[in-house]
């Protein structure tokens, strides 16, 4: 192919051979650099999305028959749980790495936080094995504590017990009776729980760093023996984030970015750089929640009961929706079926057909609902809204003037617009990355996920390299711009079902405590 003049004689043979080792198209790097040059538009946010007004309340649905549905496909062993679990702890101790580097251990906050952290120390699930760790050293624990000789501890907690560089997935989180659990055994349960099949098949699918790849599929085959489950067969995937959907970084004024070996500096693409890993799963029916965002066993009955009204739901809308789309592509089409069929995903898709409808032919008509129909589907839980950063749930005004309903993140929103930051902050839910996806056709067809992206909404970031200035790009978000084009539908869970781990004072709270015992 030819590319522009100042790409082609900037790029060396070496640049050239670092592009195809890492599966990389000097299209994709075109691309890439045009989107520095163009910049990202901003989303036009219409207004948020409250409940009757894009977001569905449970009690107007009914949760009954959706439970059968998907008790139906869980049976079928249609069902998967799609984990990411790339990152690691440095931003939980963040507060801990600055006390012991006295960065802001003098701020209130930070006192605070540290106050916290070492008045519950006993409580938290890792507490034995720092106690343990701290012996080995010829130290105990409980006189470091007495004496304020907090350092120690510190260290012992991020350096030797590695837990500010070690991915979230293998940490202690909960306690129980005779052991403590990582939130890769607790999404292994969850798993258990919900989602096997009737032949006791339990499918979860991972996606970890490269570093610490070979680590967690050692944890994950402890657990299967540690866990005691018998009468699950877990069907257990790992994968990294693909080289290919690095990012090239740039200059500020947009050229090739080189590092001090005369390279060319290549960056991970962010979580929509996880769409590859989705894609080539096959899967049919996948639920998609954080690495962080599990409960002790005392707590999962509810959340897996949610998760079986979100699944059931989608699994219901499936079955209209490949109905339809088979009587459309059998030429079955008259005015009445397809007034049924506007009428049925304008109130479940939120349809809102183009302008001249009324005066389009059958055959424009059934071809146009046939196009629209046939994408990829997702059933969004969304809670109201809570003290975490993220997106959340907004009606959307598309190039040809219709509104969609998207999960929009703050970056995304102008910030030197005050109307569009008002939009924003009228939100009343959030979006906790609590999905079910539907990822096969009408004819059980994987779609391909690529063509249902919105390249513009991805997201240029300043970072340094080197204590160089750089631009960095990241992908369209995988729940964001990475499913832009894809049908759906938000509905209101309760917010027990969020439970986060953003910080590890967050273990703190009730809810990745043991229940208290009457």
């Amino acid at each position: 192919m030819s590319l522009p003049l100042e790409i082609e004689t900037s790029l060396t043979s070496r640049d050239r051979r670092h592009l195809k080792e890492r599966g990389i198209a000097l299209q994709t790097l075109e691309n890439q650099l045009a989107t520095f040059q163009r910049g990202i538009p901003f989303a036009r946010l219409k207004r948020p999305c409250h409940p009757g007004d894009g977001i569905n309340l449970l009690r107007s649905l009914d949760t009954s028959a959706a439970i059968q549905n998907f008790e139906r496909a869980r049976a079928a062993g249609r069902i998967m749980k799609f984990v990411p679990a790339s990152g690691i702890g440095t931003r939980m101790f963040k507060f801990l790495e600055a006390a012991r580097l006295q960065e802001a251990s003098n701020g209130p906050a930070a006192a605070e936080q540290l106050k916290l952290f070492f008045f519950g120390l006993p409580k938290f699930a890792f507490y034995h094995d720092l106690k343990n760790v701290l012996l080995h050293q010829g130290q105990q624990l409980d006189r470091l504590l007495a004496g304020n000789n907090y350092r120690p501890v510190i260290d012992a907690l991020l350096d030797s017990m590695n837990y500010a560089r070690l991915p979230k997935g293998l940490m202690a989180f909960h306690r129980y009776t005779d052991a403590t659990r990582t939130p890769i055994e607790e999404h292994l349960v969850e798993a258990a729980d919900y989602a096997k099949d009737d032949e006791g098949r339990a499918r979860v699918h991972f996606t970890v760093s490269p570093d610490h790849q070979l680590a967690i599929q050692q944890h994950i085959e402890k657990a299967r023996h540690a866990l005691g489950l018998d009468h699950v067969s877990w069907v257990v995937g790992c994968s990294a984030q693909k080289p290919s959907t690095d990012t090239v970084a740039v200059t500020m004024n947009n050229s090739l970015f080189r590092d001090s070996d005369d390279n060319l500096l290549f960056r991970p693409a962010g979580h929509g750089a996880l769409l590859p890993n989705l894609h080539e799963l096959d899967g049919d029916v996948v639920f998609i929640k954080n690495i962080d965002n599990v409960v002790p066993d005392h707590l999962k009955e509810i959340c897996s009961h949610y998760k079986r009204v979100l699944g059931g739901l989608l699994v219901g809308l499936q079955d209209t929706l490949f109905s339809f789309l088979t009587q459309l592509e059998a030429g079955a089409a008259s005015p009445a079926l397809l007034e049924r069929i506007t009428e049925w995903a304008n109130q479940s898709l939120s349809l809102t057909v183009p302008d001249g409808w009324n005066a389009r032919s059958v055959s424009q008509k059934a071809r146009w609902l046939f196009a629209w129909l046939n994408r990829p589907i997702r059933v969004c839980g969304m809670v109201p809204h809570v003290n975490h950063p993220g997106g959340g749930p907004f009606w959307v005004e598309e190039e040809d003037g219709t509104a969609s309903l998207q999960i929009v993140e703050a970056s995304q929103v102008d910030p030197d617009s005050p109307t569009q930051r008002k939009v924003f902050a009228s939100s009343t839910h959030f979006n906790p990355v609590d999905l079910v996806c539907g990822v096969r056709d009408y004819q059980g067809k994987p779609f391909n996920l690529d063509r249902f992206v919105d390249p513009d909404t991805g997201f240029i970031a300043q970072k340094s390299h080197e204590g160089r200035e750089l631009k960095a790009l990241e992908l369209p978000g995988l729940w964001n711009g990475g499913m832009a084009k894809w049908h759906s539908v938000f509905v209101e869970v309760p917010r027990k079902t969020f439970n986060p781990v953003k910080t590890v004072l967050d273990l703190l709270l009730p809810e990745h405590q043991p229940p208290e015992r009457p």
